[in-house]
């Protein structure tokens, strides 16, 4: 394995700034789903499927997590008749997974009470917003060609 150089002082002030702005979103977001009654895990399928149907399969590779949870997570979503199950189009054998309209208006209360992104963003002006997004975009495309 190559070793990498060390880290200048600019970039790991970055890294730790941006691990304390996903330790406040993942705090905020998981009070958010409970304050619903769901779970983050819960919480973050529904707001995959607010993409459109997807099958399970894909669902669990997008989180990063083994399909038997994502069966136990859908389970208690089609449950509260947040989601339900289909037969892919392509392929019957395939389950596709789909927010319901009550799944979707879960997705989208959970989504308007997160304050986490407002409150610090609103102190950035418009193009300084713009600015900011494009550099994550570039960072996380930077992200998916290394990786």
């Amino acid at each position: 394995m190559e070793k990498q150089p060390p880290a200048d002082p600019i970039t790991r002030e970055v890294v730790d700034l941006m691990a304390s702005l996903v330790a406040l979103f993942h705090r905020e977001y998981e009070e958010a789903a409970a304050a619903r009654s769901l779970t983050g895990a819960q919480a973050k399928v529904l707001a995959l499927l607010s993409r459109g149907p997807m099958p399970m399969r894909h669902i669990a590779q997008t989180l990063a997590c083994e399909p038997s949870n994502i069966t136990g997570i859908v389970d208690r979503l089609e449950t509260r008749g947040f989601v339900t199950r289909q037969a892919d189009p392509l392929d019957r054998r395939v389950k596709r997974v789909a927010a319901t309209e009550a799944g979707g208006r879960a997705t989208e209360e959970l989504r308007e009470s997160l304050n986490f992104a407002r409150e610090p963003l609103a102190a950035l002006a418009e193009d300084e917003r713009r600015q900011l997004r494009d550099l994550l975009r570039r960072m996380l495309e930077g992200a998916d060609t290394a990786g």
